[in-house]
Order: C-alpha cells, then sequence, then structure tokens
C-alpha cells in the first residue's frame, strides 16, 4: 500500500489538538517544508485553485515523503471526484456546503469502502496498484481506518440541524469558515463581530458534543492557542498568509 498511517487522526484519536495548512498550489516544496516545519496535515484546496487529481500526484507524493497528511478540499458534489482524489492517495476529503444528513451521508460513502460505504475499489496508486490482489481486503479495511472525513460549517442557517450532520456515523471532523460565516451573517468585512463569534461558539459546542473534532482557522500561534483554548482542535492557516506574514516579518518596517 502506498497511504500511510494517519497520523492526524491518531492524534485526534488520543484528544491532542492537530495543525495543519491549506493552499490552493500544488506544489510540492510548500508541502516539504510544512512538514519539516511541524505541520501535522496539508489540505489542497480544490474547491478555490484550480487543481485536477492529475495535478495532485506529486503533491501527495511530498506529503508521503514529508511526514505531513495529504487532505484535499472539493467543491462539487461529486462522488466520482472524491474517489480519483482518494485513489491518488489523499487521507481524506473535506467538503463544503453539505446542508442534510443525507448529503453528509453521500460524503461518508464516497470515501469509505462496504460495509462503511460505496467508494469503488480499482488498481489505484492508493492500493499500491493491486485493488484486486489477495491483499486487496487488507487495503480496504486500512483505508477506511485511516481516511477521513470534514464537512464544514459556514451558514448560520444550519444551527437548527448541525447537530444531525455531526452526528452521522463516519464524520471525524467540521471546520468552521469564519470569513464565509460573517460575510453570510452580513458582516463582509471579518468574522470580528460579537454576533459571529458568538455562532461560532455554538458551532463548536455542538461539534464536542457530538464527539468530533472542531476545527476553525488561526492566523498566528496566539491566535491558535485561542482557539484551542475556546474548544478548538483541529487548526487551520492558509499557505498564503504564511508566506505573506513572514514576509512582512523579515523586512523593515517601512518597506514597501
Amino acid at each position: 500500500m502506498f497511504i500511510q498511517p494517519n497520523r492526524t487522526k491518531q492524534k485526534l484519536q488520543q484528544n491532542q489538538p492537530i495543525y495543519g495548512v491549506i493552499a490552493t498550489s500544488d506544489d510540492p516544496q510548500m508541502a516539504e517544508l510544512c512538514g519539516m516545519a511541524g505541520f501535522d496535515y496539508y489540505i489542497l484546496d480544490a474547491e478555490h485553485g484550480l487543481i485536477d487529481p492529475a495535478q495532485a500526484v506529486n503533491f501527495i507524493r511530498a506529503c508521503e515523503r514529508g511526514n505531513i497528511t495529504p487532505l484535499v478540499r472539493v467543491g462539487p458534489k461529486d462522488p466520482k471526484l472524491v474517489l480519483q482524489y482518494l485513489d491518488a492517495g489523499m487521507l481524506g476529503v473535506m467538503m463544503p456546503g453539505l446542508e442534510t444528513p443525507a448529503e453528509v451521508q453521500m460524503l461518508v460513502e464516497a470515501v469509505k469502502y462496504a460495509p462503511q460505504g460505496k467508494r469503488g475499489l480499482g488498481i489505484s496508486r492508493a492500493s499500491a496498484y493491486m485493488g484486486y490482489s489477495n491483499r486487496a481486503a487488507e487495503y480496504v479495511q486500512f483505508s477506511n481506518e485511516q481516511t477521513m472525513v470534514i464537512i464544514q460549517f459556514e451558514d448560520q442557517n444550519l444551527l437548527p440541524t448541525f447537530d444531525s450532520l455531526c452526528r452521522v456515523p463516519g464524520v471525524d471532523a467540521c471546520l468552521v469558515g469564519p470569513r464565509d460565516l460573517s460575510l453570510t451573517m452580513g458582516f463582509p468585512d471579518g468574522p470580528n463581530h460579537p454576533e459571529v463569534q458568538a455562532v461560532i461558539d455554538r458551532a463548536i459546542g455542538v461539534m464536542k458534543t457530538a464527539g468530533i473534532a472542531a476545527g476553525i482557522t488561526a492566523a498566528s500561534r496566539t491566535d491558535a492557542a485561542a482557539q484551542v483554548a475556546r474548544g478548538a482542535n483541529m487548526i487551520l492557516v492558509a499557505a498564503q498568509g504564511l508566506v505573506l506574514f513572514g514576509a512582512k516579518a523579515f523586512l523593515p518596517e517601512n518597506q514597501t
């Protein structure tokens, strides 16, 4: 098998916080550097980024070499597209815009092989091209154990039914999108308004009660620590922000 033990999932099961990066770039060097720095996971953003499964393969190889868990955010509610990313070697899928338990169940079934799901078994990179060999059963069990299902919370209108989404069997985590949430609440300038923060607190509480990981973005080490203190245990930072703020920290203050 080419897929490796999902150390990110293991840390969550041990009640440890995890730290990751999300980027619209499939640059393998960025993935390797983030792994060297100590990040737990890297989400390839194929929702906002122009990235297809073929482009993702070298990124996945870099994650495997750099000891960082490769995940992907997929925009379309398309099980066949999910399958292609998983067959390339992704260890989990995050999907935005899921609004009903049936839609969440669709994602679970797309990520998992039977009996947990409906993922098709083929000769793929993830299985080391041995999908029909006498090790297929071992691979299927291992894949179901290691892959992650991640949903998102970006709309306060989901609150009345949010608990039912988090409790769909097979869901590992939910990530709050503070920017999109604030936008839907009428605050295009960002999520720092008390009303937005109150909704985030409610959503994190629902996730914790449901027994799944509570994820949220953070812009700095201080911000990440504050999010962990409020109950989140899956912290995410944008790769673009890391580069931009790191560059600004290096340059003189009056540099333009």
